[in-house]
């Protein structure tokens, strides 16, 4: 009878440390498990916010497309009559059509006239059929090289970089969260595991120690201490199940699918047959952070941003600048009678499209101070000033960020190292206190010590393997980038 006891406590003693080294991630047979990698994939390719951020960019065309309105050729129409006391003093009609030329600010107008009655005013007299006119709008000074119109086309241009600068940074935060919370639910699901093997070991001495105490092989009060060790770890595996059901459901807030028709996201629930990846044995080396530095100084949303606004800026004061001049407008037509119905039209005919009909008229205006171009002008310097100060000093804090979270991440993975060595030594400690126990040199008491401090040091363990992994994304996420993006 001793030497069946003898063997029952040898395998109770075995038991904890048997288990902390069979799977990595606590899984079993009928447990699927879910990457990183793939839960990255779902989060980038069906997450409301990442869609969300994708029509950022469609926003900003539609900018564009605004703007090219300027652009439009447009119709216009003014008709006015007036009759008085069976008098027609006036009826007049213009129709026309002006056509923007983009490159140059140049303004090509069509347009016709017909005006009609006893008191129309003599310069604008035409001939009873009508007359047309063919001429541009010339600016010779200000607006020729840059104007209004092709400053908002350019700002609405550069506005498509902001909004996928914008983009990227919305898609890192995203993914930046869903990371933490992925590696949190690892934690809670390795506290559980981890939980769970302590109380079953405790519940199996504890029913094998009440068996010795009927028998006499034990003390009933070594029954009492195992039945408090083995509540005592009941209420820590009970909470912690409560801890993984809640890491569940923050990790099902990241999780959509869009296979519907209408394509809109749905969302779609973690089963709890499902269990995290094992941390990533392999580690970042020195060139890693050294390409990460690289690609910040070159692509980082927020130095995008600055960068795009420093170039906004410039055009606007490129366009400031040129308000400096004078605004002369040369405007040209060239006249026509416009022929009677049903005859066609006589380019031999004196009134036809020559030189000889023409319209010509120049507008000339200067301010004398010029003090609120002058004042604009200043201001938009100023404000490059301040975006160029600002770029220099995110993108050194950038450097510093990305530098910090690489030091955190090595000295995690240097106390993981430590914390390994630990769990080692500790598993061997518990190892030969089991044996004293088993030949009567030490008590329960220690036995459960032992037991209690290796648990606390494999969640210890965990845990650092989980701050070591939200470094990780730390550092994609100070870099700018994201796993996705390589």
């Amino acid at each position: 009878m001793k030497t069946i006891i003898f063997g029952l406590s040898l395998l109770i003693g075995s038991q904890l440390i048997s288990a902390a080294q069979a799977q990595p991630a606590g899984t079993s047979s009928d447990t699927t498990l879910f990457t990183a990698a793939d839960f990255y994939r779902v989060v980038f390719s069906h997450h409301p916010l990442v869609r969300q951020a994708a029509l950022l960019n469609s926003e900003a065309q539609q900018e564009i497309m605004q703007a090219r309105g300027a652009f439009d050729p447009k119709l216009f129409s003014t008709y006015d009559r007036k009759e008085f006391g069976q008098d027609l003093y006036y009826n007049k009609w213009q129709s026309g059509l002006t056509i923007p030329v983009l490159p140059a600010g140049i303004d090509v107008k069509l347009t016709y006239d017909r005006n009609m009655g006893q008191y129309v005013n003599p310069e604008e007299r035409v001939p009873s059929s009508g007359l047309a006119a063919v001429g541009v709008r010339v600016p010779v000074g200000q607006g020729l090289i840059i104007d209004a119109r092709r400053n908002a086309l350019r700002q609405a241009k550069l506005a498509v970089t902001l909004a996928d600068a914008e983009r990227l940074k919305l898609i890192n935060k995203t993914l930046f969260d869903a990371a933490k919370t992925y590696w949190e639910w690892y934690m809670a699901h390795q506290q559980y595991r981890l939980i769970q093997n302590g109380y079953q070991v405790a519940d199996t001495r504890f029913r094998a120690i009440q068996q010795r105490s009927l028998l006499g092989d034990a003390a009933a009060i070594d029954t009492t201490e195992a039945l408090i060790t083995a509540q005592d770890r009941l209420v820590q595996l009970q909470q912690a199940e409560v801890n993984l059901q809640n890491a569940r459901l923050r990790l099902s807030v990241f999780l959509w699918n869009s296979t519907d028709s209408d394509g809109m996201p749905q969302p779609v629930e973690l089963l709890p047959t499902v269990a995290p990846q094992p941390v990533p044995a392999d580690r970042l080396d020195e060139s890693t952070l050294q390409a990460l530095l690289s690609k910040a100084a070159e692509r980082h949303p927020e130095l995008l941003k600055l960068t795009t606004k420093g170039q906004q800026l410039a055009l606007e004061e490129r366009f400031q600048r040129s308000l400096l001049q004078p605004q002369l407008v040369l405007n040209a037509n060239l006249l026509s009678r416009t022929p009677a119905a049903g005859v066609g039209y006589d380019w031999a005919s004196y009134y036809a499209f020559r030189a000889d009909n023409h319209k010509i008229g120049v507008d000339l205006t200067f301010p004398i101070f010029l003090r609120k171009e002058r004042g604009k002008l200043r201001q938009i310097q100023i404000k490059n000033q301040q975006v160029t100060l600002e770029r220099q000093q995110t993108g050194r804090a950038i450097s510093n960020d990305v530098q910090a979270a690489w030091n955190e991440l090595k000295a995690l993975e240097r106390q993981i190292d430590v914390q390994q060595q630990t769990v080692r030594n500790q598993r061997i400690l518990l190892g030969a206190e089991q044996q004293k126990f088993d030949i009567g040199e030490s008590s329960l008491f220690l036995v459960n010590s032992r037991e209690s401090k290796l648990i606390d040091l494999e969640i210890k363990l965990e845990e650092l393997r989980t701050k070591q992994q939200k470094a990780v994304a730390a550092l994609w996420y100070a870099a700018g980038t994201n796993p996705e993006a390589q």
